[in-house]
């Protein structure tokens, strides 16, 4: 067995999870060998499990790092927003766009690709990513229910409806996109947007409220 140091190993692993990322987004996890994997690091097929048990492993943390990626992501554009109907807006419009233009955040999200390799994971390695997943959690749904103009006070209704609203990128290239006036799916998708965050507000904030 190569012994590595501990900042060769640390390279190594960012290797093999920037080379799999590329891998599993334009071949998807079955059709991506290990082999594949490790040629394009230049080291041993014998020498991946010095790194992760199994492929499984592997695509999980290639996902949990797309998933943080996103997060980050939406961080970032949701902070200059001024109000919570234009963070509402904002965090749609990140998360549909990523959806729709990076395969692993489709797999991710409209997939659900993490529930379906848990059966191939070891309990230490189910127990890591549970965690990591309870880390990860968007606090969005929890800030906006707070807001008196906000029409709804359940943040796990509010985070659903969300997490329903992605699997519209599934409209996209299907003929009855191509029926609307523009042939845009896009066009579609900022209108739909826009049509929810106005069902999330009230016109009015309550009396009492102070707004």
């Amino acid at each position: 067995m190569t012994r590595f140091s501990s900042a060769d190993r640390e390279r190594i692993r960012t290797r093999l999870i920037e080379e799999a990322r590329e891998l599993f987004g334009q071949f998807g996890f079955e059709r991506t060998r290990i082999s594949d994997v490790t040629e394009a690091v230049g080291i041993g097929t014998s020498t991946f499990y010095q790194f992760f048990d199994s492929k499984a492993a592997l695509y999980v943390d290639v996902l949990c790092a797309e998933r943080e990626r996103l997060i980050e992501e939406i961080d970032t554009a949701t902070a200059a927003a001024e109000s919570t109907r234009e963070e509402v807006r904002t965090l749609l419009e990140t998360m549909l766009s990523a959806v729709r233009s990076n395969p692993l955040i489709s797999r991710l999200i409209v997939e659900n690709e993490l529930r379906d390799l848990e059966g191939r994971l070891s309990a230490a390695e189910l127990e890591a990513l549970h965690e990591t997943e309870h880390e990860t959690e968007l606090p969005y749904a929890e800030k906006w229910v707070t807001d008196p103009s906000f029409r709804y006070d359940d943040p796990q209704l509010v985070s659903g409806m969300i997490r329903s609203l992605v699997f519209v990128t599934r409209a996209k290239g299907r003929s009855v996109v191509d029926h609307e006036p523009d042939g845009s799916y896009e066009a579609v998708e900022a209108a739909l947007i826009e049509t929810v965050v106005d069902g999330l507000f009230l016109e009015q904030a309550p009396p009492g409220s102070g707004e």
